[in-house]
């Protein structure tokens, strides 16, 4: 009997060890001196599918090389649509890695986490939201590892990914003109039909030296509702953060770099505005977002742990705060609507901008610094390895410059349906004029346009300038119309003002209106017209694209 226990208790010891196995990751496995494999992530999700009940795995489609790109849904119960997901009243939360590929912390935190939601002692944080998690939402970038790619990171040693995806492009550049299968598939089967109250994307610096191993942000376009960043900046961060350090013993700091590296107190610096930034976007949308950038010099662990508590935190707070998130949003679609159907014209849309520090300086635990010559003999800055805190202002406060006023509606003619195409795969409402109006609309005349010499995202950018002058036109049927009555106006009007910073007119969508010919005639009118007043009496019909 002694010799038969033990037996058992070998192969139930046995057991557990290819049990664990199963569910860690390759850099768990190595001891963070890999990155997990697409085919692991697979495997990976497929074995917690099989441990728990509250994740359904899917496809939201096909990379550029034919990869599938995993969606893990969560909940308790997991719903089977996002219907379902409604009518439960619960929000969704949605955690996106591995968007660049050479930034892999996201990626193996995020499978970490999958695993002490749905096996470990995580399991509470099902019971208010539903989490969408794209572990690897690059995965032809990530099959690209090599030890030379991100060189100057910690590790891991045996190499990570590439930024780009299979068509060379950056899919955190990509969220206006949605040309890459990634995010067309995102738009299809995550932003619109899920509509989730939060994104967090997952990313990893590498920029200036500090001692912060974490660094995040949040929505910077001033076009967006400014309540909700602002809710993410003065509520959900400080409480996280504070935790990170007390509980974990993690410190972070907001993202950024020194304007100066040789005088750090002359401020601190962030991402831009650009509506194209993942960040960014979801703001238009009028949802949460929270960037998280992973500090590419601390080691690889370290990295992958900071970026786990942060998560982990956030979602903790989501789970309990869920409901006030909600209303909030609830709230900023109220008033984009009712903006969109007041006959007050005050509203303002923002064509430049500038960053502007806050109130309140920023403190940054860093290093002294010294300038050395290089080889050549300029001087450059170079870290040294003596700790120094500084005070500096912190330029992440984006302001309006330029302005247009902000429109009830947009026209175009119905021949342009590449671009009603395009406003749709948004989530756009767009409608078709059954019969023909005569309004009061803004034209834009066009006195010139530039395209910029260097190729970004494989376009040269476009630039329009020139006046609006006020006509009466008349819009037969077929004639495509924008409504800004909708909770997506800002999206719509980034996408359609001629002047816009990151809109269509920038990634050429309407370059082929501006030049008719070979010999230089160009159309010197946009063929997008403004709506000043609310349209009542049209007759319109909602576009459905097959």
């Amino acid at each position: 009997m002694k010799k038969k226990l033990l037996l058992l208790a070998y192969v139930y010891s046995i057991s557990c060890l290819a049990v664990d196995q199963a569910l860690l990751t390759r850099a768990e496995k190595s001891n963070y001196t890999e990155t997990t494999r697409y085919e692991e992530v697979i495997s990976f999700l497929k074995e917690l599918q099989k441990r728990s009940g509250n994740i359904r795995i899917t496809s939201i489609g096909k990379s550029t090389e034919g990869r599938d790109i995993p969606l893990a849904i969560l909940g308790d119960p997991v719903p089977i649509s996002p219907a379902q997901a409604f009518n439960q009243n619960k929000p969704s939360i949605y955690i996106q890695a591995n968007i660049h590929a050479g930034e892999v912390e996201g990626k193996e935190a995020v499978l970490m986490l999958l695993r002490e939601i749905l096996t470990g002692s995580f399991s509470q944080m099902l019971k208010n939201q539903v989490l969408l998690f794209t572990p690897i939402f690059n995965p032809d970038g990530n099959e690209k590892i090599d030890p030379q790619n991100r060189r100057g990171q910690g590790g891991p040693e045996g190499g990570v990914g590439v930024r780009h995806n299979g068509q060379n492009l950056d899919l955190n550049r990509d969220y206006m003109k949605i040309e890459s299968p990634e995010n067309a598939s995102a738009f299809e089967y995550i932003l619109n039909p899920w509509d989730p109250l939060m994104l967090i994307d997952l990313h990893t610096t590498n920029g200036s030296y500090h001692q912060e191993p974490l660094t995040y942000d949040t929505a910077h376009h001033p076009n967006g509702d400014l309540r909700l960043p602002n809710y993410l900046r003065s509520k959900l961060f400080p409480v996280v953060c504070k935790n990170l350090e007390e509980k974990y013993g993690i410190l972070s700091i907001p993202y950024g770099n020194f304007i100066d590296p040789s005088q750090p107190e002359k401020g601190w610096e962030t991402f831009d505005h650009q509506p194209y930034y993942s960040t960014n976007y979801w703001g238009l949308r009028n949802r949460f977002s929270i960037l998280n950038e992973n500090y590419a010099y601390a080691d690889f662990k370290t990295r992958v742990d900071a970026c786990y508590r942060f998560v982990q935190l956030i979602l903790e707070y989501t789970n309990q705060h869920g409901a006030e998130m909600k209303q909030l949003i609830g709230e900023a679609d109220a008033r984009t609507i009712q903006r969109g159907t007041s006959a007050d014209t005050c509203a303002r849309f923002g064509t430049r901008f500038e960053a502007t520090a806050f109130a309140e300086p920023l403190l940054i635990r860093s290093y002294e610094f010294e300038i050395v010559p290089n080889e050549s003999g300029r001087n450059r800055v170079q870290k040294t390895e003596i700790k120094r805190n500084y005070k500096a202002p912190y330029y992440g406060n984006f302001k309006i410059t330029q302005s247009v006023a902000l429109p009830k509606g947009y026209f175009f003619s119905s021949s342009l349906s590449e671009i009603a195409q395009k406003i749709k795969q948004h989530g756009i409402a767009i409608e078709q004029l059954t019969e023909s109006v005569t309004v009061d609309v803004q034209s834009f005349s066009i006195s010139k346009v530039e395209n910029s010499n260097r190729i970004f995202q494989g376009h040269k950018s476009t630039h329009i300038k020139g006046s609006y002058k006020n006509v009466k036109r008349e819009f037969p049927n077929g004639t495509f119309f924008v409504g800004m009555d909708q909770p997506l106006a800002n999206v719509a009007a980034c996408l359609l003002e001629p002047e816009s910073d990151g809109g269509l007119v920038y990634w050429n969508f309407f370059d082929r209106y501006f030049y008719v010919s070979e010999w230089g005639a160009n159309l010197n009118e946009y063929p997008v017209y403004r709506l000043l007043e609310p349209l009542k009496c049209a007759k319109k019909l909602e576009v459905n694209f097959k």
